[in-house]
């Protein structure tokens, strides 16, 4: 008996495995990548980072209290008063208060990446992010006139709040340009995009940061306290630029500029502005961040850098489906 006649037989199989291909509804067995859910996961693991970081030994030191009081600094009274409250607070129950740090972001990042209790983590991870930018990073330097995206600005875990709500897990019922557009639309997307980023276009040429010896010298005092590589290529970066802080911050600004009327231009214009914002933001995380001072120790997280590159992949144009809705 031949090959082809037993249906057993290898060729048969394949004719099966052919046909099931090709009939109607096969293509939607195989389930489509969901770039929101993906954002998500990203989101929950740079939450559980912070939890891993939050316990370093020198988490369990005074210097963490210091840390932490050292952000109240420049802020008006009714700001740093809390701040400086607080950081006495956690240095007179070091261990528990940073244990309790610890767990609270370890249940975020755990909670965001699982589903039944997806709504529920964002929703506390907006009012935890709020809590730690004021009493964590003293609104991040806003107010104190010491704010640089190369620093951080507007503050890391404000980013948190932010991917939160534009990740929120409902969707408008319209067919969406972007992830970051499907639960509060496009208009408003756009709009808390173009405000990030020409917050750091203007805090980029305030006076403490087109000084001339402003960014080289925020450049060089990272890498005194990085080590290799790292510290290499920083201190390469603080002399390439020493003397020119207000070139460099012109240049920083108009880049910034750019990246944030990006997304209201035509689909491929607004691609190659988001490669910017990535390419801006990885520059900003290993240069002038040092990755968020991770490889130094004592750094509670990442830093502004990926999570503004969580962002730009957020509003990445996304190809419709002929019916208008997303692949």
């Amino acid at each position: 008996m031949s090959e082809v006649a037993v249906g057993g037989g290898r060729t048969g199989w394949r004719a099966r495995l052919a046909a099931a291909g090709s009939a109607p509804g096969a293509a939607q067995a195989r389930p489509a990548v969901d770039a929101r859910r993906a954002l998500q996961l990203g989101l929950a693991g740079i939450w559980l980072l912070d939890g891993v970081l939050q316990v370093q030994p020198f988490m369990y030191s005074k210097g963490f209290g210091q840390m932490l009081a050292g952000t109240a600094a420049g802020n008006p009274t009714v700001i740093a008063r809390p701040i400086t409250w607080q950081a006495g607070l956690v240095e007179h129950h070091l261990v528990l208060v940073d244990t309790i740090f610890a767990t609270v972001q370890v249940a975020l990042g755990m909670g965001i990446a699982i589903r039944p209790t997806l709504r529920f983590a964002l929703a506390a991870s907006i009012a935890w992010a709020l809590g730690v930018w004021w009493f964590g990073e003293g609104l991040g330097g806003v107010l104190n006139g010491g704010a640089s995206p190369l620093n951080g600005a507007p503050g890391a875990v404000i980013l948190y709040a932010l991917l939160a709500v534009l990740l929120w897990p409902v969707d408008r019922g319209v067919p969406a340009l972007f992830s970051a557009a499907r639960a509060v639309g496009a208009r408003a997307a756009r709009a808390l995009w173009l405000v990030l980023w020409l917050s750091l276009a203007y805090f980029a040429v305030t006076p403490a940061n087109r000084a001339p010896a402003a960014i080289s010298g925020l450049i060089r005092g990272i890498a005194g306290s990085e080590s290799g590589w790292l510290a290499v290529i920083e201190r390469h970066a603080a002399a390439l630029i020493a003397g020119n802080g207000l070139a460099a911050s012109v240049v920083l600004a108009v880049a910034l500029t750019l990246i944030a009327i990006g997304v209201y231009l035509p689909r491929r214009a607004a691609r190659a502005t988001l490669l910017l914002a990535i390419v801006v933001a990885l520059l900003i995380w290993v240069v002038s961040e040092g990755l968020g001072g991770i490889l130094a120790g004592g750094a509670t997280d990442p830093n502004s850098g990926p999570l503004l590159v969580l962002l730009a992949v957020a509003y990445w144009p996304v190809r419709m489906a002929r019916d208008g809705s997303e692949p």
